[in-house]
């Protein structure tokens, strides 16, 4: 099965850690990418711009409207994903699990909706 685990961080908190340990914590999930690249469980992964860079757009009767910024306000933004293939639900959790911002924010685990081509 497929899963999509989004990672959730509070921008605030990454930032103030200092470039020296924000680093270590990139360093920290490239390996773990590349872990999961050698276990056959990953399909792609990659990190976000800042939330600051998002743009939301919303369409409400035909017309076209754009706000800069995140859709919501929160205090954790979605900040990258590893798009994977676990066993199960199980297996997923155990992967989400080891990405290393789960320790600092969360991931949630979502399985993929396979929909069927006409």
């Amino acid at each position: 099965m497929k899963y999509l685990c989004l990672i959730v961080n509070d921008e605030n908190k990454l930032e103030a850690m200092g470039k020296s340990a924000f680093d270590e914590f990139c360093i920290e999930h490239l390996a773990y990418e590349e872990d999961l690249r050698k276990s056959g469980n990953l399909i792609a992964a990659n990190a976000l711009e800042s939330v600051r860079a998002a743009t939301t757009v919303r369409v409400r009767d035909g017309k076209v409207s754009i706000t800069d910024g995140p859709f919501a306000e929160t205090k954790e933004q979605l900040g990258g994903f590893f798009f994977i293939e676990a066993r199960d639900l199980n297996d997923a959790i155990r992967v989400a699990s080891k990405i290393p911002s789960a320790r600092t924010g969360c991931v949630e685990v979502r399985p993929i909706r396979e929909i069927p081509q006409p």
